[in-house]
């Protein structure tokens, strides 16, 4: 079993950074592949960034390529989202999400590739 927790979300205007964490309690004694997913109000989650479990493959969204960076901190079980230049548009909850069901090398980018997800931390930006 794992727990996934958020944290760094906020109000800010645009052109504004943040900068999101996502630390995983558990079973942590090796690396999972790991993702940051957004969901806007009536809209369906999606895809932001993901990162391998050996941190040496990542992947983005076109809509995020060149302003948000995702890394894995020095400990196994910390990985973050540096959120740069952003946009209104990228108001949303931001979600964490592991997946434990596979030893993938890859950075994985689908909704359903992920078994674990965290409660969400709200990101707002402002015109």
């Amino acid at each position: 079993q794992l727990e996934l927790v958020e944290s760094g979300g906020g109000l800010v205007q645009a052109g504004g950074s943040l900068r999101l964490s996502c630390v995983v309690f558990g079973r942590t004694f090796r690396s999972y592949p790991m993702g940051w997913f957004r969901q806007a109000p009536g809209e369906e989650r999606e895809f932001v960034a993901a990162i391998s479990w050996s941190g040496d493959y990542t992947d983005y969204a076109d809509s995020v390529k060149g302003r948000f960076t995702i890394s894995r901190g020095n400990a196994k079980n910390t990985v973050y989202l540096q959120m740069n230049s952003l946009k209104p548009e990228d108001t949303a909850v931001y979600y964490c999400a592991a997946d434990s069901t596979t030893r993938s090398s890859y950075a994985l980018t689908l909704v359903r590739d992920y078994n674990y997800w965290g409660q969400g931390t709200q990101v707002t930006v402002s015109s």
